[in-house]
């Protein structure tokens, strides 16, 4: 049998090519110089020979220098030819790969040669390899994804979708584009994330929790929860992994649609049973003996906090579909406080806390939409009071920063965990002591966040278990939104942009 000598590889190339092209110089330079010495030896007599050897000598190794540096930028071309070679050939490189961007190159075409051979070796791989076992891996790694109940999704750097398996929740229109079929919050999507990673980061990772792909009371909605990978220049570029909580999810959200429906029901004899209470409250006021008119004290805060969770559940369940609408308007923080003032002072009275509040008249005016931020402003308060100490303090002060008024709401309370406070604005989240010591359901914090984004603000906490919370809104100022809201009509054109970041374990800003 025959024995074949084996196939010299790419890489082998370039050591023999250099070997060999140095030696031909050096004994072509050792040619021309002996003929040279000879010429001049035997031609022109020189009656001092050391001179004329070290003249002679110098000229060599000059002239051996120059050609050597010639030499190697001749062959710069071919050295980064034979590398982009060895790298589309699979072989092992041993010399560096050229940079795709010099300009150099660009001039000469030679980058053009290089992208050439790269894309001639990726059509080759593409016919050769159908049946390779990397393929093979690559279509049981694909057969596998899609016997899961994980949704995973690909995508390139133009954001377009170049795999996704059978659990993911994808939507392909006429002209066969899959998109993600995600309702995200309006101001906290995908697209939003990935032009902040495109602009600042190479590498981002971000978690999204209890992602529905379809509108409530829509038959087959499932809830994800969504992590997203980032990667600048890899292929693909963005990995998405979609784990499906529905099961755990939708208990909750068949609750809330419960809730929501009992307290649109609940709505209407809470306000006449408020109406026929402030009613009496002033007919009798000036006969009623001091328990007698505690009593009523005590009805009527409890009726105004039951009307608190009603409207709280009702407006979760209209941002959840999409219909939270708020309408900003040029307005003060303390008219937004006024608006509530005698209730929160009523609240804080019957649980023997003291709130105290300072706004001036004097800071510049927001865009607010005065109902839906006296929510907010209500349920902050209502809060503060719950979670602080028998005769503890609750203050309410506001300042300007840059273009926003930031209202902070303070107390010397229980505070919280450092666990606790990145979960604080999820819905119906409460810690488990919360749900042991405080009632409430869990969906306050979550709509106030909702309202607060919807006006372009932020909204943030500080804490530290046993020293109280302060939580902060910001609302931005009418004259830095005014032309926005003109041109647009609504508050979609100043939703503020920098927000779903966690500063460190005891602070949250979003």
């Amino acid at each position: 049998m025959e024995l074949k000598r084996p196939p010299k590889l790419a890489s082998q190339f370039w050591s023999v090519f250099i070997k060999k092209n140095t030696i031909a110089i050096i004994l072509s330079q050792l040619i021309l110089f002996t003929a040279f010495c000879l010429a001049i030896i035997f031609l022109i007599p020189s009656n001092n020979s050391l001179f004329l050897y070290i003249g002679i000598g110098l000229f060599f190794v000059i002239d051996l220098t120059v050609l050597l540096v010639i030499f190697s930028n001749i062959i710069k071309p071919t050295k980064k030819l034979l590398a982009t070679i060895i790298h589309a050939s699979g072989e092992q490189p041993e010399l560096p790969l050229p940079n795709p961007n010099n300009t150099k190159d660009e001039k000469t075409g030679l980058q053009d040669a290089i992208q050439t051979v790269y894309e001639l070796a990726s059509h080759q791989s593409d016919k050769s390899n159908s049946q390779s076992p990397i393929n093979k891996s690559s279509d049981l790694i694909s057969k596998a994804l899609n016997l899961t109940l994980c949704g995973f999704v690909a995508m390139d750097e133009d954001r377009s979708i170049v795999y996704a398996n059978k659990s993911a929740p994808i939507n392909i229109d006429k002209d066969s584009i899959k998109s993600l079929s995600l309702l995200f919050n309006e101001n906290d999507t995908i697209d939003e994330w990935l032009d902040k990673c495109s602009n600042n980061s190479v590498h981002n990772e971000r978690i999204w929790t209890r992602i529905p792909d379809r509108l409530p009371n829509v038959e087959g909605r499932r809830f994800f929860d969504v992590i997203g990978n980032y990667q600048k220049g890899a292929y693909p570029e963005v990995v998405l992994s979609l784990i499906d909580r529905t099961s755990t999810y939708e208990i909750d959200e068949e609750n809330l649609d419960f809730m929501s429906f009992a307290a649109h029901e609940l709505r209407g004899p809470i306000t006449v049973i408020r109406g026929y209470l402030d009613v009496l409250n002033d007919e009798l006021s000036g006969s009623l003996q001091d328990d007698q008119g505690e009593l009523f004290h005590r009805l009527i805060v409890s009726a105004n906090q039951l009307s608190s969770y009603i409207n709280n559940i009702l407006n979760t369940s209209k941002y959840d579909r999409r219909h939270l609408k708020v309408q900003l308007s040029e307005g003060t923080v303390l008219s937004v406080y006024n608006s509530i003032s005698d209730d929160m002072q009523m609240r804080a009275k019957s649980q023997n806390r003291l709130l105290t509040v300072e706004l001036s008249e004097d800071l510049p005016k927001v865009a607010v939409d005065n109902n839906s931020m006296s929510e907010v402003f209500s349920n902050l308060i209502d809060n503060a009071i719950k979670y602080s100490h028998e005769g503890g303090t609750v203050d309410v002060t506001a300042r300007a920063n840059s273009a926003f008024i930031e209202v902070i709401f303070k107390d010397n309370g229980i505070g919280m965990p450092e666990s606790v406070i990145s979960n604080l604005f999820q819905k119906f989240y409460r810690s488990h002591r919360s749900r042991e010591t405080v009632s409430g359901t869990g969906i306050g914090l979550y709509i106030s966040k909702a309202i607060v984004e919807s006006h372009g603000g932020t909204i943030s906490v500080q804490s530290e278990e046993g020293k109280g919370s302060t939580f902060t809104v910001a609302i931005p100022i009418y004259s830095t939104v005014a032309d926005k809201l003109k041109a647009n009509q609504n508050n979609t054109g100043i939703i503020n942009e920098g927000r779903g970041w966690i500063k460190n374990h005891s602070m949250y800003k979003g």
